[in-house]
């Protein structure tokens, strides 16, 4: 399947351990509010198209960065090394173009629901990500690339 999917070496935490995972757990509870406190879904004129808008362009956003660690033949597992650093596509405009994906997404969903009170999730899932994953991948990264990852961190933001 080639080199940026390849999971050798992760212990079984670590293929569990994931952001995709991290995001459906998320999305069950939005799910589960708007079952479980419905009086505490509102929606509101055009909610339905926003959320469409935030689901697909974060699915979009996912895609296009998965395409572009598989054009540099570099893994796109959170807890292996990258072989390269990908300066093109949405990385770009965001270090971290798949995790902003994953809050789009949620946001898509929980418009959606119309499930208001679930909005903490978003800084939630935000912190779980920058503590679980960003920071570990970007201290590989500095140990692998040094001045090369200094540089492009430097001009480009971790989210937008």
């Amino acid at each position: 399947m080639g080199h940026w999917l390849k999971t050798d070496g992760l212990t079984i935490r670590q293929m569990v351990d994931l952001p995709p995972v991290w995001l459906i757990g998320a999305i069950l509870l939005v799910w589960g509010q708007a079952q479980v406190w419905p009086g505490g879904t509102i929606v509101l004129p055009g909610q339905s198209i926003l959320s469409a808008a935030f689901f697909w362009c974060g699915l979009a956003l996912m895609g296009w960065a998965i395409w572009s660690f598989r054009q540099a033949r570099t893994s796109v597992i959170p807890h292996q090394t990258p072989v390269r650093i990908i300066t093109s596509g949405p990385f770009r405009f965001s270090r971290n173009p798949i995790y902003l994906g994953d809050l789009m997404v949620l946001a898509g969903v929980i418009l959606g629901q119309g499930a208001w009170p679930s909005v903490i999730l978003l800084p939630l899932l935000m912190v779980i990500l920058q503590r679980r994953f960003i920071a570990q991948e970007e201290a590989r990264m500095k140990d692998n690339f040094g001045q090369e990852f200094a540089a492009y961190a430097q001009k480009t933001r971790r989210w937008l």
